[in-house]
């Protein structure tokens, strides 16, 4: 290996003098540079009493690093001749062992000598000044956009409770080795649960990252209440297996779950223990009041929130998991699809296994094979409000078969009609109503399983997490039998034409009940009608009387032999006449869909605390083959005096109200999308526009049209946005102007198991009145400024490893510069020259990367996958890469996450370089300031960079090192780390600015390059140590198996430690330097590719670094035995060379 040498001072040899230049700054195009006149002065100028050490052994062996340090002897004070300080320049010495001349004209030959010009560290180009001016621009832009616009509104309103919480001081350490770090409570209603006695059907909550056993509270309040008040005086739904719910929550004592695998395998297991426990209550006489005739419960319905419900999948794979003890679980803002971050490597392998398995598992074709076969899961996200966990990640289309599950999203769910933050889910009014009534929907304790079949669990999920308006959901109307027989006459009932429009502006006008008949169509085009029918009154069930019934109808009797047939119900409204007609009806009240109320009194779909509320619309909509075993349907108004209320009906057909406009969003971004809905439309238009799929874009939709007269107007134009999957709707009520954004396809998110159709996309749906006779213009635009905010919660994590690109990218440059001309530049002038050439040579080859692999997976064969098949068809890996994206349309992803972070970098190096230079400042003024008068002139002349003692280091690795290996996680010796590192800069600082010199600004650059390129790796490391702090404070004190690897932390310790000594790396004029650059090109090429999927890999990268480093440090010393032993005795190495003063 050839190295430039600097050698140490005994060892140097004459040469001519020659005066530095200012700043530092040397001449290198001959052979005698300054750095090596220099030196000579401090030879010339030293004490002739070194003794006969300077013939040791080290001596003879060559000594390759610059140490520019000022030598000092024992005492610490400066060596006369060098305190004279005849230049005010310190230098860089050689060693005499440096190549003969031959081979120093073979190394100068080797390099490319340049003049090199002054570059101050605060310096900073036009070019590099322009890219980071636009980088932090777009930040801030993005940012700007993320919390200004497009942003969901808020509509939760406020819940109440009067907890209380039984803990279970029996479930111990005999039952669980988490007893004393967990535990377990029983949530108790207080006024209407009766004690810790349990006697319904148990539920589990499971509180999430740093979530609290009380979040429980608000939908257990609720479910007591609703109980109390409600279901236990419904006979049905008694008989039906109905029983309250006996809600159990566990204490996590707020772990950060989300962080640290380790901790989630932990409480998986703890959770699979705490329901063997509950399961063993109900068999104790002295807990449980269940009626003995029923069977014990076999199985617990669980209740997970954001992490928590990766720990009730996880419980699955779990060694001590007891089969079929859970078969229902909902999850609230829960990220199946991906973690959240991946700095924890056991984070990312255990969602892989937990998502191979339940995949695996649902692709068995026997159900007797499938281990999840009675399992449903359902997901609830909260959409564009949660800014903690992407409510894209909460989707399960890549795990779940539709039969077993689906996600849903708030604002899909019918009375809630809101997005919500990841906490507010938890207590959301609206929204724990709606969670507690499904829960009771499935529950019956009448099984051991305590739940209903799988079938009947889905059909209720989807009736209460669904708007009813999917087109897979099935209505109850034709399997329904007749149950209300409706007699008419001439006076009472209006029998409209063929294809007439039903208009009701307002009810009881005729002061007695009505009827009025819509015939359905017939002849050959029948089959493309439609009907629909919208209100803003409620429709009755079967037996009520309020203000309206809608009723489908058949002449009765149809044939001889059925007159006696039972009805139920009789409505009579012929007055007792002779002339009357008897129709068989049945109520289609069940497939009653709610719309939020539109009119100009409504801005939102909800009503907030405080507000009025406005009844939702009523809406009922059937293709004509569920309804084409009927002649007639009968609307009926009920009141006899006039009320407010109004109904329109119609039968359309269905192409009139169905639009696909297939547009590229090349010319959507370009020109935007015009439509003209013309004055006889029908009352509902859908629009589906299959190119729009990706969450990464935000869209404006503009209604113009002229304006109805506000009295003849029935509602205004409501506006419902949707996607097939994840079923996620919004609804905008007196639209006008919209402001669209989705949870569709998704940077990272694993491709779902069932192909997408090829016109599948965003849908639009317009409900408008049809009485205005006027037409309507939709305007669709893309906003780009709103899309910049949709990357904030998809590349948030990018921060993590993109930059390290552009840091690898720098330093690879310091280091070529460094081992050519012997100058280490400046962070910012080596940025400068990667942006002339390497960085955007490679954004340019990771964009094409990006469009050659989508066009691969585009075009590649891959066969149809459905549940039943086996997993292996499809690649759930294949968004992992670069921006998680193979979309060509998104191609300038990557060119702009990369000038964002130019600019990111060189904040934080000015952020790092004012920190060095204020600490430096403040170190100068403590140490330069004279305590005692006597010791006034010896401060004056300290060195300015004045090492330990390698006995004190060798020690402080040794026992950090120890301590990593027993006690204290890696990471917490990173940071250490990170702390020693920006001593050492802020100490190199120092000593560049009081002594300038070529030695000391390299390694002032030197350390300040490293010391970013550790910053960058501290978030990873930095969650980690918080999770062990947490478990310190909660008195846990078992070590984390996996943090303890001594070859994690070992080269950045002996490096920093090495730093602290002051020697800078030597330069590498062999093939060596290749290697070097070699590692760094690598880490950057990782980084862009997989840092964002694999983060937790850039922290062992970076170490090889590290090791790297040290190994060319190792180069420059000198080990010999009187070398090592002189560490264990009282004074270095150098003092016994340099022998003591008389």
């Amino acid at each position: 290996m050839q190295r430039r040498s600097s050698g140490s001072s005994e060892d140097s040899v004459d040469v001519p003098v020659k005066t530095s230049r200012p700043h530092g700054q040397t001449r290198l195009n001959d052979a005698n540079s300054s750095i090596r006149n220099s030196h000579d002065v401090r030879q010339s100028d030293r004490p002739q009493n070194t003794g006969t050490r300077s013939t040791s052994a080290r001596s003879r062996r060559p000594s390759n690093n610059i140490n520019w340090r000022p030598s000092h002897s024992r005492d610490g004070s400066t060596e006369k001749a060098h305190a004279a300080s005849n230049s005010p320049l310190a230098s860089a010495t050689l060693s005499p062992d440096y190549p003969t001349v031959e081979s120093e004209r073979m190394a100068r030959s080797r390099r490319r000598i340049r003049q090199p010009r002054s570059w101050s560290p605060w310096a900073i180009s036009c070019l590099t000044f322009l890219t980071s001016a636009v980088g932090i621009s777009l930040l801030l832009a993005v940012i700007y956009s993320s919390a200004i616009l497009h942003c969901d509104p808020k509509g939760c309103r406020m819940s109440w409770m009067s907890p209380s919480y039984a803990k279970f001081k029996d479930f111990d350490t005999e039952h669980t080795r988490f007893a004393t770090k967990y535990s377990l409570y029983l949530y108790r209603e207080q006024g209407f649960d009766n004690g810790p006695k349990i006697k319904g059907i148990p539920v589990l909550f499971i509180p999430g990252n740093a979530g609290s056993y009380k979040q429980v509270r608000s939908i257990a309040s609720e479910s007591a209440r609703y109980f109390h008040d409600i279901l236990q005086h419904d006979a049905a739904a008694m008989n039906g297996g109905a029983r309250s719910l006996d809600f159990f929550t566990v204490d996590f004592n707020e772990d950060f779950t989300a962080f640290h695998g380790q901790t989630m395998l932990d409480q998986a297991e703890y959770i699979n223990e705490a329901i063997r426990y509950i399961l063993s209550l109900y068999l104790d006489p002295k807990i449980s009041e269940r009626d003995p005739s029923l069977p014990d419960p076999s199985s617990v319905i669980i209740l997970g929130h954001s992490m928590g419900g990766i720990v009730a999948r996880t419980m699955f794979i779990m060694p001590n998991y007891q089969a079929d003890s859970v078969n229902t679980i909902i999850t609230m803002s829960t990220p199946h699809a991906r973690p959240p971050v991946t700095f924890d490597p056991q984070i990312v392998s255990i969602y892989n296994d937990i998502n191979n398995y339940w995949r695996h598992a649902y692709s068995k074709k026997s159900s007797a094979e499938n281990a999840l076969g009675q399992v449903t899961l359902v997901s609830i996200a909260g959409g564009g409000l949660d800014t903690v966990v992407p409510s894209d990640y909460a989707g399960l289309e890549s795990i779940v078969p539709e039969t077993h599950g689906f996600t849903a999203f708030t604002s899909t769910i019918p009375h809630v009609w809101t997005s919500m933050d990841h906490q507010a889910i938890t207590w959301c009014d609206q929204f724990r109503k709606v969670i507690v009534r499904a829960l009771y929907d499935v529950v019956d304790n009448r099984g051991r399983s305590q739940t209903k079949s799988r079938v009947d669990r889905m059909k209720a999920f989807k009736k209460r997490f669904l708007t009813g308006l999917e087109s897979f959901i099935e209505k109850t109307l034709p399997d329904t039998a007749p149950s209300t027989l409706l007699t008419l006459e001439d006076r009472s009932t209006t029998i409209l034409a063929a294809n007439e429009r039903l208009v009701l502006r307002s009810l009881g006008s005729q002061r007695k009940p009505k009827a009025y008949l819509l015939p359905l169509p017939s002849g050959e085009f029948a089959e493309r009608k439609r009907f629909t029918l919208l209100s803003d009154s409620k429709f009755d069930r079967p037996g009520e009387d309020g203000k309206l019934e809608v009723l489908f109808c058949n002449v009765f009797p149809p044939q001889a032999g059925q007159a006696n047939l039972p009805f139920s119900i009789n409505i009579d409204l012929s007055d007792e006449s002779v002339e009357s007609t008897k129709l068989a009806c049945k109520n289609p009240s069940s497939d009653v869909v709610s719309l939020p109320a539109s009119s100009r009194f409504t801005k939102d779909p909800f009503f907030k605390e405080g507000e009025w509320q406005i009844p939702p619309f009523s809406y009922l909509e059937y293709d004509f083959e569920d309804i084409s075993g009927y002649e007639f349907v009968a609307v009926i108004d009920k009141t006899a005096a006039p009320t407010p209320g109004w109904l329109t009906a119609e039968f359309s057909d269905k192409t009139d109200g169905h639009l696909i406009r297939h547009i590229s969003l090349r010319r959507l971004l370009s020109f935007g999308l015009t439509l003209h809905l013309p004055a006889d439309r029908p009352m509902v238009t859908e629009v589906k526009l299959p190119s729009v799929q990706s969450s990464l874009l935000a869209y404006n939709l503009k209604i113009e049209g002229r304006t109805c007269n506000q009295r003849e107007q029935l509602f205004t134009p409501l506006v419902r946005q949707y996607i097939s999957e994840p079923y996620e709707s919004k609804f905008f009520v007196n639209a006008q102007e919209v402001e669209i954004s989705l949870h569709g396809v998704s940077p990272y998110v694993p491709p779902p198991l069932k192909p997408k159709q090829f016109d599948d996309g965003l849908s639009l749906q317009f409900w408008t009145d049809p009485t205005c006779d006027s037409g309507i213009s939709i305007h669709i635009t893309v906003d780009s400024l709103g899309s910049l905010g949709k990357l904030y919660m998809r590349y948030r994590t990018v921060f993590a490893s993109f930059p390290l690109l552009v840091v690898a990218l720098v330093l690879r440059k310091q280091f070529q510069v460094y081992d050519n001309t012997g100058v280490f530049i400046p962070f910012s002038e080596s940025l400068d020259s990667c942006l002339r050439r390497s960085l955007p040579m490679l954004l340019l080859s990771m964009t094409l990367l990006s469009l050659s692999t989508g066009q691969s997976s585009s075009t590649g064969s891959r066969s149809l996958w459905f549940w039943q098949n086996n997993t292996a068809a499809i690649d759930f890996a294949q968004n992992d890469l670069l921006v998680g994206t193979s979309d060509p349309f998104f191609w300038f992803l990557i060119p702009m996450i990369g000038i964002i972070c130019v600019g990111v970098c060189m904040g934080l190096h000015y952020v790092a370089q004012f920190l060095t230079w204020l600490l430096s400042t403040i170190y100068s003024w403590i140490s330069t300031r004279p305590v005692i008068q006597l010791h006034e002139k010896k401060r004056a002349l300290s060195p300015a960079f004045t090492p330990s003692s390698p006995r004190r280091r060798l020690i402080t690795a040794v026992v950090l090192l120890f301590l990593v290996s027993t006690f204290i996680p890696y990471q917490f010796a990173y940071v250490v780390a990170c702390l020693v590192q920006l001593s050492t800069a802020v100490r190199a600082h120092r000593s560049a600015r009081e002594t300038p010199s070529l030695a000391s600004t390299n390694f002032n650059n030197y350390v300040h390059s490293i010391f970013l390129l550790m910053l960058w790796i501290l978030p990873i490391n930095l969650p980690t140590l918080v999770v062990w702090v947490r478990n310190l404070a909660v008195h846990w004190f078992t070590a984390f198996s996996s943090h303890h690897n001594v070859m994690s932390i070992l080269p950045f310790i002996i490096l920093v430690e090495t730093l602290t000594t002051g020697k800078m790396v030597p330069p590498l004029t062999s093939r060596l330097r290749h290697l070097t650059n070699i590692i760094f090109f690598g880490i950057a090429i990782y980084a862009a590719i997989y840092g964002v999927s694999h983060a937790y890999m850039l922290h062992y990268l970076v170490n090889l670094v590290a090791a790297w480093l040290v190994a060319i440090h190792s180069t420059s010393d000198s080990w010999t035995l009187a070398g090592i032993s002189s560490m264990f005795e009282g004074e270095p190495a150098e003092d016994h060379k340099q022998g003591k003063n008389p």
